[in-house]
């Protein structure tokens, strides 16, 4: 079974439209990997479908551990949760139960947000509660303290 060099080009374009969809930072070597093959198998250097699955391989291999630890520090950033943070230290309601070691819900701001407890104690519903921090989109929060 002979490969061509558009089937590599292929595969290059639907690893590039994976990484579109998945922003893994990993599809983008996989398609780097096809594009040389692609090129490669165009100038007749690979010699047959084990050379190609050869040089796809290792394109893809080097250049994910060359790079990849760069691209995302460069392209990474997620600027969403760092706006998160700001909501660190702010008072909002448990409008469904936080049970032990599990998940509810706040209202914060007018929206819902999940929840954890910081103390993986329960939060009953109702409950006012401090955002201590966030881990992603989930907030932690404590009970506000009884004065």
């Amino acid at each position: 079974m002979e490969f061509s060099a558009q089937f590599w080009l292929l595969v290059a374009v639907l690893a590039l439209i994976a990484e579109l969809f998945t922003v893994s930072f990993f599809f983008m070597f996989l398609a780097a990997g096809a594009a040389v093959t692609a090129l490669l198998t165009w100038l007749n250097v690979t010699p047959g479908p084990v050379g190609q699955f050869l040089c796809f391989s290792l394109v893809s291999l080097i250049s994910m551990g060359l790079f990849r630890r760069y691209t995302v520090r460069f392209f990474g950033k997620n600027e969403k949760v760092d706006e998160y943070r700001d909501f660190v230290g702010h008072r909002a309601t448990v409008v469904e139960a936080i049970p032990h070691n599990g998940e509810g819900r706040i209202n914060y701001r007018g929206t819902l947000w999940i929840a954890l407890s910081e103390n993986n104690a329960p939060i009953a519903e109702g409950t006012p509660v401090i955002v201590k921090r966030m881990e992603g989109i989930k907030a932690v929060v404590a009970p506000v303290p009884q004065d």
